[in-house]
């Protein structure tokens, strides 16, 4: 089997690089200059997958897609466990 025949899995997005906090931070800021409450905003989008309750201003839509649904929650809930500790 030659190196052609063979599946490759590939990532399009480092996951080690993303930094979960540091996302959440530039798209809470961006939809607090455009206007918007920023926790209604990103819980609509966690709840749905709707990424058009993220603006695109400052990439922030961009942004917080790069990162699956199930990791932000994910880190948000131990977060969150991690305070009451």
């Amino acid at each position: 089997m030659g190196v052609s025949d063979q599946t490759r899995l590939f990532s399009a997005i480092d996951k080690e690089a993303v930094d979960t906090k540091e996302v959440l931070s530039k798209v809470w800021a961006a939809l607090i200059e455009k206007g918007y409450q920023p926790l209604d905003q990103i819980v609509g989008y966690l709840v749905s997958g709707d990424p058009s309750y993220i603006t695109a201003h400052g990439n922030a839509r961009r942004l917080i897609q790069s990162i699956e649904r199930n990791d932000l929650l994910e880190e948000i809930v131990a977060d969150y466990f991690k305070g009451l500790a």
